[in-house]
């Protein structure tokens, strides 16, 4: 049985809640240990944490507030609420990597000018392990659980924490470099940061264009609309099925579907079989919140 979209909203929201607890211990942390430890990708890596804390609370609110069901002003449900977290979420994390790289590129001017008087202090290592073990933790289970409940805005924030541990490695490298070659090497944590950036900026694109195509009503997947068709043509008096449109609003699907009937059977059976239709479809796997049936005859 399809789980109820309140409740996969509320399961949504109780991993974004972790995440968001996470990120306030972390961020602490990290801009801590990166001023005690002289680091400023440690410091940067903080600040990109506290920078997901906004994105984070505005998918939380956002995932509450798509549950609520279709009112006289939203007939068709709150659903693109969750399409507006996704793509806030995707900007936010594009502004996290412009920031780090901002960052990374001032730190090098600064080392080829001869300004870098100092490295970072090892035990920075450690807190960038913790942080990438906790990051990449959260991360797979954002994953799964977006992939369950079909959140767009809960992918973009699993890649935020993704791409938290992302640069996390690449400050460890960095760091590790530093600290290995001397003062000859100082910048070599600003140049894996940037390297970073790369990825960040990948996995914003992506959440970008799956946010906008959402919110355009882009089509949802051929898989879909194929078995929204066969559950219909398995329908008694249904003789074909054509001009299936499946498009997700927020965790849920909307379908649109034109069924081929007997020209001769009266406007009462055409009715009922298209409620029949509508019934199948809803009861089905897939998250649809609604179904549009179209009746169109067909002679023999």
């Amino acid at each position: 049985m399809k789980q109820d979209l309140q409740a996969r909203a509320a399961s949504g929201r109780s991993v974004v809640l972790a995440g968001v607890l996470l990120n306030i211990i972390l961020s602490s942390g990290k801009i801590g240990g990166g001023i005690l430890g002289r680091s400023n990708a440690l410091i940067a890596d903080g600040v990109e944490s506290l920078l997901d804390l906004i994105s984070s609370l505005f998918i939380w609110i956002a995932l509450k507030y798509a549950a609520k069901p279709p009112d006289e002003d939203h007939p068709y449900g709150h659903g693109k609420a969750e399409s507006l977290a996704s793509l806030f979420g995707a900007l936010i994390l594009a502004i996290a990597g412009a920031l780090i790289a901002h960052n990374s590129i001032v730190q090098l001017i600064a080392v080829a000018h001869g300004h870098a008087t100092h490295l970072p202090a090892p035990f920075t290592l450690l807190i960038l392990i913790g942080v990438i073990l906790l990051k990449e933790s959260l991360y797979q289970v954002m994953v799964r659980r977006a992939r369950k409940i079909g959140s767009n805005a809960l992918l973009a924030d699993a890649w935020h924490h993704r791409s938290d541990a992302v640069t996390s490695i690449a400050a460890f490298i960095g760091i590790s470099i530093s600290l290995i070659g001397g003062r000859a090497y100082a910048g070599a944590d600003d140049w894996a940061a940037l390297f970073a950036c790369v990825v960040i900026f990948y996995s914003a694109y992506n959440n970008l264009k799956l946010s906008l195509g959402e919110m355009m009503d882009a089509r949802v997947s051929t898989d879909a609309e194929a078995a929204v068709i066969a559950e219909a043509c398995a329908v008694p008096g249904v003789l074909s099925a054509e001009k299936c449109r499946v498009r997700k609003s927020g965790l849920a699907y909307l379908a649109d579907i034109h069924i081929r009937v007997d020209a001769n059977i009266s406007v009462r059976e055409g009715h009922d079989i298209s409620h029949a239709v509508k019934d199948r479809l809803m009861a089905n796997d897939l998250p649809l919140e609604d179904v549009t049936v179209h009746i169109e005859p067909e002679e023999h």
